[in-house]
Formats: C-alpha cells, sequence, structure tokens
C-alpha cells in the first residue's frame, strides 16, 4: 500500500453465515462480514457470510447493479440484522419511498428507553478535543440521512448507516488508521525540510514573477486609457454614469463595508448571551462542507435590524441569511452566532416535525454546524426565494385582485396548516407562529407565499395536553402584537391563545397586501401596520396605548368599498382585529372564506 493511504484497522470478526457454502453451525470469521442479494433468473438469492483478503474488492467494493446488490459491515455478528435492497441505483437521485426502522440510540440526545424510529439507522464514531464519542441513533429528515452517509470516514469521524430493524445493534465503527508501506527510506530531516522549502520557494518566486507581469500589463493598460482620455473629453462622465448605475458595484460596497459595520453594531448592543453549552447536533462538520456561499442576501442588513427588533424586554437575535449552491441547486443559509443556540435548535425541531412540509411553508432541508474565524456557526439549510420577503416584495410591487387573494390565501393555508394537528402515528402536533409578520414571509415565483422563521413557535400536543412553549410567553414584534400580549392578559397555558394571537398579525399582513392592490387606477404606497400613529421603532407602551388603550386599527381607504374583492377582505381582516381574542377568526375559517372570494372573482371574470 502507497505512503499516506488511509485504510480501516481490520479484525478478525465473528459473522453470519447464510448458504449453500456454509457450515452447519452458521458462524465464519472473517475481515468484514456482508449480506448480499441477488436476482437469477427471476429469483431472489439471499447470502451472508465473512469476507478474508481479497475478496472483500470482488463483494464489498462491487459497483450495486439492477441484478446484485451487496452491504458489508464491521463488528461481532453485525450483519445479523442487515438487509440489502436489490434492483436499488446507487446513486439515484429520486427518494426512496418513506419507511421508517427501529434502531438502537445510545448518545446524549437518545430516550432512556434506548430506541427510535427514522428512516436510516446509524453508528458513528467522531474525535471531539481528543476524546472519542461514539453514538448511535437514526435519521428521521432523508435529506439529512443521505448526506451524512454518504461523507467518506475521515481521519476524525467515520459514519455507517444501514436500514433494517435494529441494524445498527452490532455494528462497530473504527476511526481510520494511516499505514505506512513496506520498506519506507525514512527520510532525514534535512532532506524533509527541503522537501518542504523547496516548493515554496518556487512558489514566491513564481508568485512574485507573476505580479510584476500583472503590473506590467496594468500599467499598459493606464498608459493607453491615459491617452484616450485625452482624446475623447466624455469618457470620465462614462465611467461615473457606469459606476453610479452599477448595483454590482453598490452590492459589493454595501455587502463588505456597510454591513460589517451593521454586524459590529448589533454585537455591540449585545442582543443575547451564549451559553457556551456543547451543539446539540448527532454528526458534525457534514453538511456545511457541501454548500458553498456565493452571496449575502442583499436585504440582508436589514434582515438583522429585523431580528433584533424582535424582543422579549428590547432585545432580539442576530444573524446572516446567504444564497449558496449545493448539488447544483440554489439555497438559503440562515447562519446563527453560537450565542443563539436554542433559537437554531427550536427552529430545526420544529422544522424536523413529521408532516410539517407544505407548499405555502418555507421548505427544510437540513442543519449543521461549523467553525469560521475561530468562531462556531449554526447553519440553517431552506429552499431559496429569489423574490425575498413579501415586505420587500410589496414595497416594489404592485397587485391586481386576483394577484391579491393568491398571495392572502397562500399565507392562510400554510397558517392553517401550522394550526392544525394531525393525529396518527405519522402525525404533526399543533403549532402557532408567534412571530407572523410580512418579513417572516416569502414570495415564490408563481405568485403565492410560504412562512419561514419559526424560531419562537409553540407546539401542542393534544392527547398528552402537553404545551411546549418557551421561555417568555412575550415574544415577537412589537408592531405585530396583538391586544392580550401587549397588556398581559394573554392565558399562557391555554395554546389556543397563541393561534388567536396569529389572527390577529393575519389581519395586519392581509392590510399590508390589500394597501398595494390596484383598483380603479387606485394604490396606496406600502406602509407599516399603524405607521400613522407610532413611531418606526415603536415601543410597548406606543404600542399599548393605541391598541389597547385608545383601540385603534390600520385604516381602512375609501377607495377599497368601491371594489367588491377590497370590500370582502376589508369585512375579513376586521374579523381578525377584534379586542375579545375569542372571537377572532380561525386559520381555517379564513381561507375558506377567502377561497369563496377568489371564486367570486373567477366567476365574475367568466361572465364578462
Amino acid at each position: 500500500m502507497c505512503r499516506g493511504d488511509v485504510e480501516p484497522s481490520l479484525g478478525p470478526h465473528e459473522c453470519v453465515c447464510e448458504g449453500p457454502s456454509c457450515a452447519d453451525g452458521g458462524r465464519c470469521l472473517g475481515q468484514q462480514c456482508f449480506s448480499s442479494l441477488t436476482l437469477s433468473v427471476g429469483r431472489r438469492v439471499d447470502r451472508k457470510g465473512c469476507v478474508k483478503g481479497r475478496e472483500r474488492d470482488a463483494i464489498c467494493k462491487a459497483p450495486h447493479s439492477t441484478n446484485r446488490v451487496a452491504v458489508c459491515c464491521r463488528g461481532h455478528l453485525c450483519n445479523a440484522n442487515l438487509t440489502a435492497e436489490a434492483l436499488e441505483k446507487a446513486d439515484e437521485e429520486v427518494k426512496p419511498t418513506p419507511r421508517e426502522y427501529e434502531c438502537v440510540c445510545e448518545g446524549s440526545l437518545c430516550a432512556t428507553i434506548g430506541r427510535c424510529l427514522g428512516q436510516q439507522c446509524f453508528s458513528s464514531l467522531t474525535l471531539s478535543a481528543g476524546a472519542r464519542v461514539y453514538q448511535k441513533g437514526c435519521f428521521r429528515v432523508y435529506e439529512q440521512g443521505r448526506m451524512t452517509c454518504k461523507t467518506p470516514p475521515s481521519p476524525d469521524q467515520v459514519v455507517e448507516c444501514c436500514q433494517g430493524h435494529l441494524c445498527n445493534l452490532n455494528v462497530s465503527v473504527e476511526l481510520p488508521v494511516r499505514k505506512a508501506s513496506k520498506g519506507d527510506p525514512g527520510y532525514s530531516a534535512p532532506t524533509l525540510a527541503a522537501a518542504v522549502v523547496a516548493p515554496v520557494v518556487v512558489l514566491i518566486v513564481l508568485s512574485t514573477l507573476a505580479t510584476l507581469v500583472f503590473r506590467r500589463i496594468h500599467q499598459k493598460q493606464m498608459e493607453r486609457l491615459t491617452a484616450r482620455e485625452a482624446e475623447y473629453s466624455t469618457i470620465d462622465g462614462l465611467i461615473t454614469s457606469n459606476v453610479g448605475d452599477s448595483t454590482l458595484a453598490v452590492s459589493e460596497r454595501h455587502g463588505a463595508s456597510y454591513l460589517s459595520s451593521v454586524t459590529a453594531d448589533l454585537l455591540d448592543q449585545s442582543c443575547t448571551s451564549g451559553s457556551g453549552s456543547g451543539l446539540p447536533f448527532l454528526v458534525q462538520r457534514t453538511v456545511a462542507r457541501q454548500i458553498t456561499l456565493n452571496e449575502l442576501v442583499a436585504d440582508a442588513s436589514h434582515h438583522l435590524l429585523t431580528l433584533c427588533e424582535r424582543t422579549p424586554a428590547g432585545k432580539g437575535r442576530y444573524g446572516e441569511v446567504w444564497r449558496g449552491q449545493w448539488q447544483g441547486e440554489n439555497v438559503a443559509v440562515k447562519i446563527f452566532s453560537s450565542r443563539d443556540e436554542k433559537s437554531w435548535f427550536r427552529e430545526t425541531e420544529i422544522y424536523n416535525t413529521v408532516l410539517l412540509r407544505h407548499e405555502n411553508i418555507l421548505g427544510f432541508i437540513a442543519s449543521d454546524m461549523t467553525s469560521r474565524n475561530s468562531s462556531t456557526q449554526l447553519w440553517l439549510i431552506t429552499h431559496f426565494h429569489e423574490l425575498g420577503s413579501l415586505y420587500d416584495y410589496l414595497q416594489q410591487s404592485t397587485l391586481d385582485a386576483a394577484g391579491c387573494l393568491r398571495m392572502a390565501l397562500s399565507v392562510s393555508s400554510g397558517l392553517a396548516h401550522l394550526h392544525v394537528e394531525i393525529f396518527g402515528t405519522q402525525g404533526k402536533p399543533a403549532i402557532a407562529h408567534r412571530d407572523l409578520k410580512s418579513k417572516n414571509i416569502l414570495v415564490n415565483r408563481n405568485g403565492q407565499c410560504c412562512i419561514a422563521d419559526l424560531g419562537l413557535a409553540v407546539m401542542h400536543y393534544q392527547d398528552t395536553n402537553e404545551l411546549d412553549v418557551g421561555n417568555n410567553p412575550k415574544v415577537g414584534t412589537k408592531r405585530y402584537m396583538a391586544p392580550e400580549v401587549l397588556d398581559d392578559s394573554i392565558q399562557a397555558d391555554c395554546f389556543e391563545s397563541y393561534k388567536r394571537v396569529d389572527i390577529w398579525a393575519f389581519g395586519l399582513v392581509l392590510w399590508e397586501i390589500a394597501r398595494r392592490t390596484v383598483s380603479n387606477g387606485i394604490v396606496e404606497d406600502y406602509k407599516p401596520p399603524f405607521h400613522d400613529v407610532v413611531p418606526n421603532d415603536p415601543s410597548f407602551e406606543d404600542m399599548k396605548k393605541v391598541v389597547c388603550i385608545d383601540q385603534q386599527r390600520p385604516n381602512i381607504p375609501n377607495r377599497w368599498f368601491s371594489d367588491p374583492t377590497l370590500t370582502s377582505i376589508s369585512k375579513l381582516m376586521k374579523e381578525c382585529w377584534y379586542q375579545n381574542p375569542s372571537a377572532r377568526l380561525t386559520a381555517l375559517r379564513i381561507k375558506k372564506t377567502l377561497t369563496k372570494i377568489n371564486n367570486s372573482l373567477d366567476k365574475s371574470k367568466v361572465d364578462c
């Protein structure tokens, strides 16, 4: 073997042996165990056994085909519960039909019963600060398991996955070891030093030459530019005009200098404090390696301010949102600071909820952690929506009646899916968002919307009456807070209270959408709710006086009443703003009402 090759340590293991070549005892000894499935003249031929020496390449390293597949493992009787599925292509991109297996669960996040259910089981070994950390468990999210299981072993981490009932029970993993080739000459220190220094010297010389060449080329270009400038006096104006209109130049300046100053300001404000606790993630340093960060989202600086605007007690969260590339597709990477570990973990927990996926809820891909610039970053990877938030979209675009209903109906559909509890072994708890606003709603290309940012959500299980609220019920964005939140009259132990808070906020979002809907050629400029009665950054006292004491509501323009669609929508939003929370509509009723309004609009178009 060549010097520097990495090969896992192999030892004799006892394996289950099934097949015509096996002895009566059903056991054999080998460097690895295997389980294979072959299709021969339409018949399934199952075999189990052990491999030694060069048999490993023929059996374990042979590529999968539609007629044969083999799975190898290391460990005492590790192939006892190991299964292999035939006719499955190794690199097939189509997701398999979801199927859950019971797996052994060992580690800090496992329940006391030592079992878990997931689409894949795993056994892992990681070196963390020099300590060996063994874990076993299961992956419930397909993308997460797929990315982790395909990560090759490294000197500080190895993960082995399998599919089958308790298939990871006897699977043991060991870190790869480096083996030097036989007859290693053992280079002396001077020889090794020369081997290291020589390439560095060559690289420095080449870099110096390249720098001189580029400087000479640049100098010649500047000389030509100076001569041309003397001949054409307008070139200065052209350059100035181009730079002034260049979006790229503005974006680069904005992303490099302005954003860094905003981040520094936010850090100085100390919105949160770090706990210093360990990160609650099963297998680290996998997903982040596969994603390339391309650019900071254009409104990221505004997004940071938005996060820090959300309180309790005047404090908030901060982070960044990047557009990245994963497997050739654009993804959104929301980066949390290690200080905000609880929010990252909470949002990951919510997104991993079974049956949460919905076309009007932001699509979740994976969570991961990485270390950059000597600091720990927590990543949340989701689908990317290039049109940005509803808040940004409404400032730049207007809507017709159909577009208004399309957006409103899609938001109500996503909210109704969050609020409903689905019963069964594959059910989902009821979820209340608690921070619904136009900045937390993203716009799709088809004109529909999806709800994002579930870091403050609360879950409720009706069968056990379990309510997972969090540390402080007084959260959210002050401008969108319901009266019962502002005056502390909310029933913090009642899940219905949090759903009614979402309905209040939905009514404000509906008002924002309606203002930008054209009727009879008239439309209002975008303004946030209560823009005319509170300052840009209102305090709790400002909002409490307007909403609770004065009981004011956003103004309804007179022009809305000359349009049947806007008239119906204005009536609907008023039913979301009742001072008594129990009098407000439910998300499902709002969805049905908007569907009825949309059908009436379609019918009127057909009649015309």
